[in-house]
């Protein structure tokens, strides 16, 4: 148990280190502080007021053993998103991401709109904005809506890019007089890899694979082509929001990837290559298209008459398609050259002849490597305006609300962001995953993320604050702090092991 000293003076606690203190002052008054979650993870109600289910609720139904109750009840937001937001504005957030059901909105994926799911979304973002929050949504969280794929393949069809074209009609005909940031995807450099390479994502196709079993699947070409159309679709959305809304509503549109910090596992020139081609995997594969109109060439030569074209027009609309880049990050990866995998064939890391050393649950997570994520990007793309839409630190679910290694973990990666705007980077805002202990994709209800714990053998889910909730709402309350204290908590919060969780 912690002494009682020592944790009235973390309650009270501003971002601070020991030689340099810092507080929210240091930010740009319109910097956004918030929050994230998605649709499925938190909004529960998922058979409620017309809903049909997405591939998301289909891979949650076997996941981790999570069958029957998976998603069913979640936190519960869909019901209790007035106490959520009320949590939000206490903590002193000023943004709120989440994402929109596609199949809560349109349940059959097209056709009707669903008024109930209409109905939600609208209460959200008017709850939001009584409370001076700002809404930041994402259109597709890895939710596809599951009549989408049993009809024709989801996003392994062209068809997909008219459908999600005019989903995204919708919500920003419906929504966008109040939304001002708008996220096509979520992470689709990792969806598609979990999703059509390895299988341990939604829709779980793949060849073969050592932790998935896939009943369906072709690991060598469908990554390629569901990301390609993915990029049509983001790029079509885009394009209809600039010429059809956003002289009106004065919004932004961007979309979201994984990033991570590749090093070399060592300083052979054979890893010092490697590690190259999987930038140029892991974020050429989507950015390239988008800064520069085409995939970056080590793909082309190394994937073939595999790797989907792009047609002029095409290129055109994909070219350029993003007002700001979003991007989630975690941990630091190490790479190694691996030249039998691509003999071997079977992936898309063999296609680039690499191995990925490390992994979310045993990875280095140091906040020095986020300021190092930001510049490599700015190094690649240029200095787009960027928001860090998700940085979190797992742990064990129900293992304490006194949560030493998360808060340890955002003190110092806040920090390494306003260390990032010191050397003229464009941040504009910084989101922690997540709001609350969800479902957690990797891991179920197994790990969380969350500032808050969500109790779920309680029926009315209550919402209890963690510490790291405490120290976040005193760092926006600017509120002040004896430096001492962070040495404290550098001595007594070692980031925790979760390598053999799932």
């Amino acid at each position: 148990m912690l002494g009682k000293a020592l944790l009235a003076a973390l309650i009270s606690l501003v971002a601070a280190s020991a030689t340099d203190p810092y507080s929210r002052d240091d930010f740009p008054p319109d910097f956004f502080f918030g929050a994230a979650t998605s649709a499925f993870q938190v909004e529960g109600a998922d058979d409620e007021d017309g809903r049909t289910p997405s591939i998301f609720d289909t891979y949650a139904r076997t996941a981790y053993g999570m069958s029957g109750g998976y998603g069913h009840k979640s936190c519960d937001q869909y019901h209790k998103y007035k106490e959520d937001v009320a949590l939000m504005a206490k903590m002193g957030l000023n943004a709120y991401r989440f994402s929109i059901s596609w199949s809560r909105l349109i349940p059959n994926g097209k056709g009707p709109v669903n008024p109930k799911g209409l109905e939600y979304y609208n209460n959200l973002i008017d709850e939001l904005i009584s409370h001076d929050i700002q809404p930041h949504v994402t259109l597709h969280h890895s939710d596809l809506p599951q009549a989408l794929e049993d009809e024709y393949g989801g996003w392994l069809s062209r068809r997909v890019v008219r459908d999600f074209k005019t989903y995204a009609d919708v919500c920003f005909r419906e929504f966008g007089d109040r939304v001002k940031y708008w996220t096509t995807m979520n992470e689709p450099n990792i969806f598609v890899i979990g999703g059509y390479d390895s299988g341990f994502l939604p829709p779980q196709r793949c060849s073969t694979s050592s932790i998935s079993n896939c009943s369906k699947g072709n690991s060598s070409t469908e990554p390629y082509i569901a990301a390609h159309n993915i990029l049509l679709s983001h790029a079509a959305a885009a394009s209809l929001y600039r010429k059809k809304y956003q002289g009106k509503q004065h919004g932004f549109i961007g979309i979201n990837i994984l990033t991570f910090v590749l090093l070399p596992l060592t300083n052979s020139t054979e890893d010092l290559g490697a590690t190259e081609r999987a930038k140029d995997l892991l974020s050429g594969w989507f950015l390239n298209p988008i800064m520069f109109g085409d995939y970056p060439d080590m793909m082309k030569k190394n994937i073939g008459s595999r790797l989907p074209s792009f047609t002029k027009t095409e290129s055109n609309i994909v070219k350029g398609s993003i007002d700001f880049l979003g991007i989630n990050y975690y941990y630091t990866s190490y790479i190694k050259n691996s030249p039998q995998s691509q003999a071997e064939g079977g992936g898309i890391f063999a296609d680039v002849a690499v191995e990925m050393i490390e992994n979310i649950f045993n990875a280095t997570a140091m906040p020095r490597d986020l300021q190092k994520a930001v510049d490599s990007l700015e190094q690649s793309y240029g200095n787009i305006p960027l928001y860090i839409h998700e940085n979190g630190q797992v742990t064990l679910r129900n293992s304490s609300l006194d949560d030493w290694p998360r808060v340890k973990y955002l003190h110092g990666h806040i920090k390494d962001v306003l260390d990032a705007l010191r050397n003229g980077s464009n941040v504009k805002g910084y989101f922690v995953w997540s709001l609350l202990d969800l479902y957690e994709l990797l891991g179920g209800y197994k790990i969380s993320y969350g500032l808050y714990y969500v109790d779920l053998n309680d029926r009315e889910l209550r919402r209890q604050p963690k510490l790291s909730a405490k120290w976040y709402a005193n760092f926006l309350h600017r509120r002040t702090i004896d430096p001492k204290v962070i040495i404290e908590l550098k001595k007594n919060a070692p980031m925790p092991s979760l390598h053999n969780v799932i």
